[in-house]
């Protein structure tokens, strides 16, 4: 049987007529799973006994649950154990602008970025998209409130997971769904080129974020296995393609690492590769771990203000729980040995 939240409209309007049921009921049902939230087909009081039955015998609700929580005053960071026992997590943050969450999209990484603590632990398996939406239900549940945005940024490399995160995509925009905006969902990528080609021409205002780091490609492929596949120049040319196809802008995510890429000569390199090009730098205060012999740069002020200068858009990320593991892997490391 199938996780329930596996299905995307058409996909479970389908399966009801041939189980004899009307269009009507995907909408009632939705409405259960992604307005009501409930963990349970009885719970589904308006569908009749046989409706039931059927559901109960065809479909299967997620088994994921909440292991641990941290909490800190803008962020909850919360540990999910899943069916086989394996461990993701995800990161509630509280914005003026409403509830923000980031969500891990596979049980471990392959991309092998040396800084990054999910890497250090390889890729088990891809997340369903069922297992995607439930951190957000279960999140949402649990603190008895909506949230209004998702990065898919956490734990995994989601153009890895290409065909699930997009069906996640979908149903969580789906105004039958959780309704949350295209414009409110951000997908971060290290960098698949092929992937970010394909995503170019789907017909959706979803957000593109680029994990870049480096600013030539002999320190990116010091720090970031992906550039021996696909180097740095062709994904800048690849990202000048999407920008100029989507008329849309792309974050340029760069972690600062002290003494590794975040010299004056860095920012001024990387104001010459985005020269011109429709995007935003946000800079991201590194979040040490025990595991990894990455320091927190004490230069952003001075890259922020070359880049400035430079006439690059540039922030840097507010710190969201640095208390409460919430590097991205920290919780979950604990757990597995």
């Amino acid at each position: 049987m199938q996780n329930i939240y596996n299905y995307d409209y058409q996909e479970l309007e389908n399966k009801l007529i041939e189980l004899g049921e009307k269009k009507y009921r995907t909408r009632q049902i939705w409405e259960w799973l992604y307005q009501k939230k409930v963990s349970s087909f009885k719970e589904m009081t308006n569908l009749g006994k046989d409706l039931i039955s059927k559901l109960e015998e065809n479909f299967t609700f997620p088994n994921i649950k909440i292991l641990k929580k941290q909490e800190s005053k803008l962020t909850n960071k919360y540990l999910f154990e899943l069916f086989d026992g394996n461990f993701i997590e995800a990161v509630l943050m509280r914005h003026d602008y409403g509830l923000s969450i980031c969500v891990s999209s596979q049980v471990g990484c392959n991309m092998g970025c040396a800084f990054c603590e999910s890497g250090r632990l390889k890729k088990v398996r891809n997340l369903e998209a069922g297992e995607i939406i439930s951190q957000i239900i279960l999140v949402s549940n649990d603190i008895n409130e909506r949230i209004s945005s998702v990065v898919i940024m956490g734990i995994g490399e989601p153009f890895d997971n290409y065909d699930n995160i997009i069906k996640f995509v979908k149903i969580i925009n789906n105004s039958y769904g959780l309704a949350i905006g295209a414009r409110h969902i951000t997908i971060s990528t290290c960098g698949i080129i092929p992937k970010i080609k394909e995503f170019m021409i789907l017909p959706l205002q979803v957000n593109l974020a680029i994990s870049l780091h480096a600013t030539n490609n002999e320190l990116r492929k010091q720090i970031m296995p992906i550039s021996n596949a696909y180097p740095l120049d062709d994904l800048v040319n690849v990202l000048k393609e999407y920008i100029a196809k989507t008329n849309r802008r792309v974050t340029i995510e760069y972690v600062m690492l002290n003494n590794v890429n975040d010299s004056n000569k860095n920012a001024l390199e990387l104001a010459h590769l985005l020269k011109g090009m429709n995007v935003y730098v946000n800079l991201i205060p590194y979040n040490e771990t025990s595991h990894l012999e990455f320091k927190r740069s004490d230069n952003i002020n001075n890259f922020y203000d070359t880049l400035k200068k430079c006439g690059i858009n540039v922030t840097v990320r507010r710190e969201f729980g640095g208390n409460i593991d919430a590097a991205c892997g920290q919780l979950r490391a604990k757990e597995v040995k």
